[in-house]
């Protein structure tokens, strides 16, 4: 059996080193960003002070990506 501290401090170890790809981070930021920004537009829709349309979602989306990407770089 083995112990759970050493493995905890393996896998602590591992994630602390591990830079991983940027690409899946500005992907994951594409996708939650969009989907943020539907939800939203189709809020604000719902209550009346937008339109809902796919040039206000792009909007949207892209502020939300923008704010969120000069957050995580500062």
């Amino acid at each position: 059996m083995s112990d759970g501290d050493s493995e905890r401090d393996g896998f602590e170890a591992g994630v602390s080193s591990s830079q991983g790809d940027p690409r899946v981070l500005l992907a994951m930021n594409a996708v939650l960003s969009t989907l943020f920004a539907w939800t939203i537009v189709w809020g604000l829709s719902f209550l009346g002070f937008l339109d809902f349309g796919i040039i206000n979602v792009a909007t949207a989306a892209i502020l939300v990506f923008a704010m969120t990407y000069l957050v995580t770089m500062s």
